[in-house]
């Protein structure tokens, strides 16, 4: 188990791991990019709200986190309630004074320790939400691949908000409707995307140092043109296309600083302003912490990361980004996958996809407007199948219901669904599989004659009741009982009371009906040698 504090990471950094970090942030922000945009325009918010967002998420949050792996930004899980409450404030500059606060209300959860409610959710719902979300990207990227973009980039509800489809009749919508050119740029680029990981497999230093996203960008942005030159009818356009990236450009004589929205904290009186920033607080922190569960299972090296910490990074961040215009930021998925997956060894890929994206908003737009969304979405196909590959549902599938069942449910409720219903649901159904399975065995009843000792062998929940109780009721006349709880660390209250109840069954059927160490029993902390145990008390 390793633990990284930020500050050792870029205090003593091994230069020999530049190239895996630079090449990897490369590869995130050529995801980011479309990601950042497309939210921001699904949240009514200024396109460069979502830039600004993914700026900070890349260099503030990047150098703060307590993650060596996670990256921030924009996310789509807040862009309804982004939309929402930018329409009951009743200006945008309003709302950013909820996002400052909405920092300030995370930077109090992470000093107060709140972070540990992360270890709360199942092994079996994190790894449910990251197939889940591999197969939700690549059923939202195949109609972009298709070059149909009626749904923003980066929207993950089932439900579109875009254009009133679904997941599914988008897909349908999209093969009736597809593009010649779209679909040779998506598959040039996806089988050059395979080809130059097989090759980097082997050991070819090119293709290990060069980004296959770059790559595969690159091969989009020169068919497109060679398409413009030799082939007008397959050409997807530039900037003005729906279908190619669409990075807003500083008009000539306008300042700098004019970009940048500023908070009214005229609004402060405002209580709304206080329940949005609560709600944004609650939300962005939630998919923070169970991001960053998921990139420590991701983590090649298996890294531990410090959810106070990121609680406390994710607060600077929102304060930041709300103070100079941008969109409320969490530790989003897609973004930590593609840098996990692209080789990143460190924190210093996601800063160093920040500064990308500063540089693409002030000097690099009217190039990278000449993307096609097409190679952008083989890019995020080819993450989207690493997350959901078929051996993992075989896997989960091998270690028993008690895990495939949660762990199916979730998949399926964030498809579905969206993401926080899908964890949701996927999270009842672990507690209940975990209650089921504590149920089981919780007790041994041993006859020897007319002596039975009914042994009480694990923590006893009210899932056991009924075989308690019919163990109880084949107890015969004569019988001497013996009920032993000394191995029960916990004794539900409707378990106590039904045995102590049975005193008087036992009495009037001639029954001798001892309890030996039975009472209502709680789990007690208390510090040892070993810093922690669990103590029993009646």
């Amino acid at each position: 188990m390793k633990i990284f504090h930020p500050l050792r990471t870029l205090t003593n950094y091994p230069s020999t791991l530049l190239r895996y970090d630079a090449s990897a942030g490369l590869s995130v922000f050529l995801v980011a990019l479309p990601l950042c945009l497309g939210i921001a325009l699904a949240s009514g918010a200024p396109l460069f709200s979502g830039l600004v967002a993914g700026i900070i998420g890349g260099i503030v949050i990047g150098s703060l986190s307590g993650s060596e792996l996670s990256v921030s930004g924009p996310a789509a899980g807040l862009a309804v309630i982004v939309a929402d409450a930018i329409l009951k404030l009743g200006s945008f500059e309003t709302f950013l004074v909820a996002v400052v606060l909405a920092g300030v209300f995370q930077l109090a959860l992470g000093l107060l320790k709140a972070g540990r409610f992360s270890g709360y959710f199942p092994d079996s719902v994190i790894k449910g939400m990251l197939v889940a979300i591999g197969i939700v990207i690549v059923l939202k990227q195949i109609p972009h691949a298709l070059g149909r973009d009626n749904d923003y980039e980066g929207e993950f509800e089932f439900q579109q908000l875009a254009d009133g489809e679904n997941t599914l009749s988008e897909i349908y919508r999209a093969i009736a409707t597809m593009s010649p050119g779209a679909v040779i740029i998506s598959v040039s680029a996806l089988l050059l995307l395979i080809a130059w990981e097989r090759i980097a497999k082997k050991g070819v230093t090119f293709f290990k140092v060069f980004p296959g996203a770059l790559a595969a960008v690159l091969a989009g942005i020169g068919l497109n043109e060679l398409f413009r030159l030799a082939a007008p009818t397959l050409y997807m356009g530039r900037s003005a296309s729906q279908h190619m990236v669409q990075i807003p450009q500083i008009a000539a004589g306008q300042s700098f600083f004019s970009i940048f929205d500023m908070p009214n904290f005229a609004e402060l009186s405002n209580p709304q302003v206080y329940v949005v920033a609560i709600t944004i607080a609650i939300v962005a922190s939630l998919e923070t912490l169970l991001n960053l569960e998921a990139s420590d299972r991701l983590d090649p090296e298996k890294r531990v990361s410090s959810p106070d910490q990121e609680l406390v990074a994710q607060g600077m961040g929102n304060m930041l980004s709300g103070l100079i215009g941008g969109l409320p930021v969490t530790s989003v998925v897609v973004r930590t996958s593609a840098n996990i997956y692209s080789g990143a060894r460190t924190r210093v890929s996601a800063i160093i996809h920040g500064f990308l994206l500063m540089i693409a908003v002030f000097l690099g737009a009217s190039l990278l407007n000449r993307i096609p969304l097409a190679c952008l979405a083989a890019v995020l196909i080819t993450v989207g199948y690493k997350l959901a590959k078929p051996d993992i549902f075989v896997k989960y599938y091998k270690e028993g219901f008690s895990q495939f069942i949660p762990f199916i449910v979730t998949v399926l409720g964030i498809i579905f669904t969206d993401l926080l219903i899908g964890i949701a649901v996927g999270t009842v159904v672990g507690i209940l599989f975990v209650l089921y399975t504590n149920s089981q065995s919780t007790f041994r009843v041993v006859r020897n004659g007319k002596d039975v000792l009914i042994r009480l062998q694990k923590d006893m929940y009210f899932l056991s009741k009924p075989e308690l109780k019919e163990a109880l009721r084949e107890l015969q006349p004569g019988d001497r009982v013996v009920i032993d709880g000394s191995q029960a660390g916990f004794i539900d209250h409707d378990i106590y009371n039904m045995l102590l109840a049975f005193k008087e069954t036992a009495h009037s059927l001639n029954i001798y009906y001892e309890l030996k160490d039975v009472g209502l029993k709680k789990l007690v902390s208390r510090p040892n040698k070993a810093n922690q145990e669990v103590t029993v008390t009646d």
